[in-house]
């Protein structure tokens, strides 16, 4: 799971997704030819962001919502977190019920369990070479039946 790699994919980000089956992006993919690149790499899911331009707004939705082993998962760009959510994500989880809701937008990597929505709430941080953020951050996991585990965390210094 990444998110906000502004036209960037690391090298080293992709190395850590070699054994996932899928890569999820949160928004803010930055260019078709980094959606394209993750897509010819592994199974792509995404969604598009803020700074997203209309190639790829027409080929990534404003939302997702998919289902992984018995794992329902809500996915955008501009999310929050518990207790802060923005409307649109609130309307999502509300309606939605997911296992699992992912955002980016921050650059913050956060992973909240929402005891209210009974959620859990993933925040890949920023992969990219763009914000303020000074750790390049990612995220994978393992999902099976209604179970998440083996939560690993990527971190690597900008510079």
């Amino acid at each position: 799971m990444i998110s906000d790699t502004h036209g960037f994919l690391n090298p080293r980000v992709l190395a850590f997704f070699v054994s996932c089956d899928e890569i999820w992006h949160a928004g803010d993919i930055g260019s078709p030819t980094t959606l394209h690149a993750l897509q010819a790499y592994k199974p792509t899911r995404a969604v598009y962001g803020n700074i997203d331009g209309t190639e790829v707004r027409h080929v990534c939705p404003e939302t997702l919502v998919f289902r992984v082993e018995d794992i329902r998962v809500a996915m955008i760009h501009i999310g929050g977190y518990p207790g802060r959510y923005s409307a649109m994500a609130r309307k999502m989880i509300t309606e939605e019920k997911p296992a699992l809701f992912v955002c980016g937008h921050s650059h913050i990597l956060k992973v909240i369990y929402d005891k209210k929505h009974e959620v859990l709430t993933l925040n890949p941080g920023a992969a990219g070479n763009s914000g303020f953020h000074q750790m390049v951050t990612a995220l994978r996991f393992k999902i099976e039946g209604d179970m998440i585990f083996d939560m690993e965390i990527f971190e690597q210094s900008r510079s």
